[in-house]
């Protein structure tokens, strides 16, 4: 037998234990769920005002705008953590706003609909902005520049972030 014929072999296998598709099944919704309780957990340890609901409510709104802008989730987690730590109401000294620190006017020029402070749109905010910087900038200085503007100053807000987006990787992968 060629080897043609047993890579056809194979891949007529896979395709029939995997119900039509030779790719790998997808991971079980009973494995999206339990990464989805293991970062409303952590969301919640970073703020434990926040009621289960809550917490839920933002991972949703962080995995939906992450993937509409083609963000990684555990960046935007990152980056929510160390500008918020899940604090909504959280307002800087400079005037940033919500969850991730949007500046009024960022948020302005976005055509967001509803307040700006709200978790959706604060999220999406946030995420428009970040995609843009990264877009412009690649990842490191678009990071950065997401905390210092286009006057990059340092990389200490970058270093938290990072070990931030770790811990989020861990969570997500388990």
């Amino acid at each position: 037998m060629s080897r043609a014929h047993v890579a056809a072999i194979t891949v007529a296998a896979l395709m029939s234990l995997s119900g039509g598709s030779a790719s790998p099944p997808a991971p079980s919704a009973g494995a999206a769920d339990d990464r989805a309780a293991a970062v409303s957990a952590r969301i919640q340890s970073l703020n434990p005002a926040l009621g289960a609901a809550t917490a839920s409510r933002i991972w949703d709104a962080v995995d939906r705008y992450a993937a509409k802008y083609e963000l990684a989730p555990d960046l935007v987690l990152a980056v929510l953590e160390v500008e918020s730590h899940a604090r909504i109401e959280a307002r800087s000294p400079k005037g940033a706003l919500g969850l991730m620190q949007v500046m009024p006017h960022m948020a302005a020029r976005l055509d967001l609909a509803g307040n700006h402070t709200t978790v959706e749109t604060n999220i999406e905010a946030g995420c428009v902005i970040l995609a843009h910087n990264i877009g412009r900038l690649g990842e490191d200085d678009g990071v950065s520049a997401y905390f210092w503007g286009s006057d990059i100053r340092g990389v200490s807000y970058l270093h938290r972030v990072q070990r931030a987006r770790a811990l989020y990787r861990r969570i997500l992968a388990s």
